[in-house]
């Protein structure tokens, strides 16, 4: 298992509660088949943006009271009707993913953070609508995770987003970052991980480290097995940039991914590491 947004879904997992097993797996059809559209296979960039513009339009429809004609949606529509589903989350998951057809860098991690609000932060504020659990801390808590997951899994993708863009190759590691650090193209397509790469590798894993443990207190006052489901993501997130670093940060040659072994740890950090009693 990698540490992938759209991977994590809680779809398929025994914590998610029976009741929200529908709407969850409806969201999830609809941001995985974005994605997919985006990044997966060979279309045109004009075809990926033509597609995705497809689903705006079934969008509009739902937001309009009319009948959306695509079987995603057709779903989806019935979902966000009993929830009260924000649809304005819906479509910033749309623009970051059409943002991903035409954008393959970022200046500076204020730059990759706005993009990161969009890419990743409605998966989380859309579960706590489903969770009821919507306060202001809540939001603020889960949008640090959401980023933190999004951002481990670009470190943890870093020479396979660069191969599946080739020959220009996507970067989301921050320009200026790169600048400071002295790392080039030529580190991807030379797959050096020498001492510049590493120590800007060690920056960025730092940042999400310290990201992920900023929102993580919400998985400590979500009740049950919602609590559960986070703390095992969040967890699992760490244990990746555990892994990143084991590898001294070279990505080129090892993608660090968890296995049945890991889980064990994940859950004796989760029990140790998040207790039930509120903050």
């Amino acid at each position: 298992m990698s540490v992938d947004h759209y991977e994590n879904f809680p779809v398929a997992s025994w914590l998610l509660p029976p009741s929200l097993r529908e709407p969850v797996t409806a969201i999830y059809a609809f941001a995985r088949s974005a994605d997919d559209i985006a990044d997966e296979g060979t279309l045109s960039p004009d075809l990926r943006i033509a597609q995705l513009q497809t689903y705006q339009q079934q969008l509009n429809l739902i937001e309009t009271g009319q009948t959306a004609t695509h079987p995603i949606f057709v779903r989806l529509a019935k979902n966000i009707a009993d929830y009260n589903l924000p649809i304005s989350l819906l479509r910033d998951l749309l623009d970051a993913f059409e943002q991903d057809v035409h954008t393959t860098r970022y200046e500076s991690f204020e730059v990759l953070l706005d993009y990161c609000r969009r890419s990743a932060n409605p998966v989380g504020r859309l579960m706590l609508r489903l969770y009821r659990q919507e306060s202001a801390l809540d939001l603020e808590q889960s949008d640090a995770i959401c980023t933190a997951l999004q951002l481990i899994n670009h470190w943890q993708d870093a020479a396979i987003d660069w191969q599946k863009n080739a020959p220009h190759g996507r970067v989301y590691l921050p320009q200026d970052d790169m600048h400071r650090f002295g790392v080039e193209p030529l580190h991807f397509t030379e797959q050096r991980c020498d001492a510049a790469w590493q120590d800007l590798m060690r920056f960025q894993c730092d940042r999400a480290r310290s990201l992920i443990l900023q929102g993580a207190p919400l998985a400590r006052r979500l009740p049950g097995r919602i609590g559960w489901e986070l703390r095992m993501v969040v967890g699992g997130g760490l244990r990746i940039l555990d892994r990143l670093a084991a590898v001294r940060y070279d990505v080129f040659r090892h993608r660090p991914t968890l296995g049945l072994t890991d889980w064990p740890r994940i859950v004796w950090q989760s029990a140790v590491l998040y207790p039930s009693h509120a903050d």
